[in-house]
């Protein structure tokens, strides 16, 4: 078996690219895709505002790492990686600024009782600094994507046991 069946890693993105940062989740996973230093098993998928059809996308038995807007009362730009247990309290702290941000607290509520169980699930959140209509993102969030690349490419060789 290759590193690619044995430390999967779904890096899901998530957000509404027409709404300025709401949609840097989808730009965090381009950029992976892009860029030839991401490990071969990791798996970036744009899921846009799919919201509860991605359950099946979920649902891989492997790691699982979700990016996405999330208002934290932090400067524009800054990231947050929840893991388990911080997941456990985000939804009851989240100030909720877009409709696609309560899709996730849905959506983990669905997994759960689905009985999805990632190997290991973190959440990767960027806090916005617009959320209008547009389609760029503004400059400190649009800053904010590289560094939260490197972190997702040294989160996945950490759960990957240093490959």
């Amino acid at each position: 078996m290759d590193a690619a069946q044995n430390h999967d890693v779904l890096v899901l993105g998530l957000g509404n690219t027409l709404l300025t940062d709401d949609g840097v989740g989808v730009h965090v996973v381009r950029r992976l895709s892009e860029d030839a230093t991401t490990p071969p098993w990791v798996r970036a998928v744009d899921g846009g505002a799919m919201g509860f059809r991605l359950t099946s996308v979920l649902n891989t038995g492997g790691d699982v790492l979700i990016v996405e807007a999330s208002d934290f009362d932090a400067p524009p730009g800054t990231i947050r990686l929840l893991d388990a247990e911080a997941l456990a309290i985000h939804p009851l702290r989240s100030t909720r600024t877009s409709a696609h941000e309560a899709g996730l607290a849905d959506l983990l509520g669905l997994m759960r009782m689905e009985n999805i169980v990632p190997r290991r699930l973190s959440v990767l959140t960027i806090q916005p600094g617009n959320i209008g209509w547009g389609e760029t993102l503004s400059e400190p969030v649009a800053n904010a994507v590289g560094p939260a690349c490197e972190l997702i490419k040294s989160t996945a060789r950490d759960w990957s046991g240093g490959l």
